[in-house]
């Protein structure tokens, strides 16, 4: 479980095709790091299989490769780094599993006064669950929902921390990002899907 608050910024130095996933290397500041430790890299929740000096690496699996954007990763690419929770941590974002629900693209970036708006498409999926200042999370980073645009594109707003201590700063039109829609949404979406489909046990 993660909140969505990045603690580091990481590079890839190295992407290896594997038994058809890919081992990850990332170059990162945490100097602490275990094997079977669990650290989000762009949102997606990963294992660490070694521990190197200044860096991990992660294998990503062929199912998480299809949900993801890691497959097109190459060295020298910044990635967000979060650390799993901890029982007693502050949770400063939202709950965030680590699941990445599918692959936004940014079709459209403005300021206004000291934020920087991004419009993203988003799969409908995510759209269903995602309210205007409800939580979604981009390449790992906790945001609030500016605007629900239409069912398949959304609005947020950076902040200036969120663009200097992010690789969100980083983000152009026509990028893809990891998206993963509200936890508690899609919990609710999933129980009505079953009522509407009499798969509720009741009756």
């Amino acid at each position: 479980m993660f909140t969505g608050i990045i603690t580091a910024i990481g590079t890839v130095q190295r992407a290896d095709s594997n038994g058809g996933g890919l081992d990850l290397t990332i170059v990162t500041p945490y100097s602490d790091l275990v094997p079977g430790e669990s650290v989000a890299v762009d949102g997606a929740c990963l294992t660490v299989e070694k521990v190197n000096a200044g860096s991990f690496t992660a294998h990503v699996i062929r199912t998480s490769l299809d949900r993801t954007e890691f497959a097109r990763y190459t060295s020298g690419r910044r990635v967000n780094l979060e650390r799993a929770l901890q029982a007693g941590d502050r949770l400063g974002g939202h709950l965030v599993q680590g699941h990445v629900d599918g692959v936004g693209t940014i079709v459209k970036r403005s300021e206004r006064d000291d934020a920087r708006l991004l419009d993203i498409e988003v799969p409908p999926d995510i759209g269903r669950v995602s309210i205007p200042l409800g939580s979604i999370t981009v390449d790992g980073v906790s945001l609030t929902v500016n605007q629900v645009l239409s069912v398949t594109l959304i609005q947020v707003s950076l902040i200036p921390f969120t663009l200097q201590h992010t690789t969100l700063g980083d983000r152009a039109v026509g990028d893809r990002v990891h998206l993963e829609g509200d936890t508690i949404g899609k919990y609710v979406a999933a129980l009505l899907d079953r009522r509407a489909r009499g798969e509720d046990g009741e009756g």
